[in-house]
């Protein structure tokens, strides 16, 4: 970065890795971080992800957990700061007008929008079957990913990846769109590209019963719901006679003629000491690791359970 960039005051609201790795960028870039509003880690969710206290702590840098964005309190203290600049690097609040109106903002959304804004815009990608997404910097106004597009870095997502791998991807791009940008910003001389908001689509948050697989639905949508959320997210599940399966691990296979002709109805099933989910065209998915109530099942264990509940009549 240069030298002769004005060192400006920030305000950063942030969490998760994306968190991370952009708050790294702007120190790097010479910015006087003056606060970082950030979230306490929730004890029902599964933290997988690198710790913005942490790096404030390294750092020194002030950092504040507030309950609610909204608040007023909030709203003053960062008003004293007078920052000249507010960035949100997967905060999970919304700003309101109030706070988005003390200096510019700039928003990091996970995708190349206008595609897949609003929650989880990884996840959804990967379910959509989506080849390409990214990060977008943008500006921040009180609709949500609505604002000026900054900068935009594409990254690609391949046939087998999961979520948790594109986000790694993501988490990159991030960085690499905030780094590029990061200089222009800083003297005025940032470009901007209208955000067309009649393209792409907005798509709310993701709860662990969306990942219910409908196993009467083609092979590759629910191979897509798998890699979706697959581990370290809640996974794809199917529940069995009071027993739920979470697919762990997964692959799309082949037609396997054999199998179609033995007319096996969609749903979990075992040839050959092997765990299959046929879908409803007949292309089934090959289900390397299992879960049955949170506790791995094999292939033996899962065709003794389904054999008996075929005998019970259920």
């Amino acid at each position: 970065m240069s030298e002769s960039n004005k060192r400006q005051r920030a305000v950063v609201f942030g969490y998760h890795n994306v968190g991370v790795r952009c708050l790294k960028v702007l120190l790097a870039g010479g910015v006087d971080v003056a606060l970082v509003v950030t979230h306490e880690d929730s004890s029902d969710e599964n933290i997988w992800f690198e710790s913005v206290i942490s790096l404030c702590q390294a750092e020194g840098i002030p950092y504040i957990t507030p309950a609610d964005a909204k608040s007023p309190e909030l709203l003053a203290q960062v008003q004293e700061i007078a920052p000249d600049l507010m960035f949100s690097f997967y905060y999970r609040n919304m700003l309101p007008a109030e706070l988005l109106a003390v200096a510019p903002a700039f928003n990091m959304h996970g995708s190349l929008l206008p595609e897949f804004r609003g929650r989880a815009p990884v996840n959804w990608a990967v379910l959509h079957g989506a080849t390409v997404t990214g990060a977008t910097l943008h500006e921040m106004t009180v609709k949500p990913d609505a604002g000026d597009i900054v900068s935009q870095m594409e990254v690609p997502i391949l046939p087998d990846d999961t979520a948790f791998e594109v986000f790694g991807k993501v988490t990159v791009a991030a960085e690499q769109a905030l780094w590029m940008v990061l200089p222009s910003l800083l003297d005025g001389t940032a470009p901007r590209i209208k955000n067309d908001l009649t393209k792409g689509g907005y798509f709310g948050g993701r709860k662990p019963e969306d990942g219910r697989i409908n196993w009467l639905l083609p092979a590759q949508d629910v191979y897509n719901l798998h890699r979706a959320v697959a581990p370290p997210y809640p996974g794809a599940f199917t529940d069995i006679g009071g027993v739920r399966y979470v697919l762990q691990r997964a692959r799309l296979s082949g037609n396997f003629g054999n199998v179609v002709s033995l007319s096996l109805p969609p749903g979990l099933t075992v040839v050959d000491n092997c765990i299959f989910g046929v879908c409803g065209d007949g292309r089934m998915l090959t289900i390397s690791a299992l879960t049955a109530d949170g506790m791995p099942v094999t292939a033996e264990q899962l065709q003794s359970r389904l054999a008996e509940l075929s005998a019970g009549g259920q």
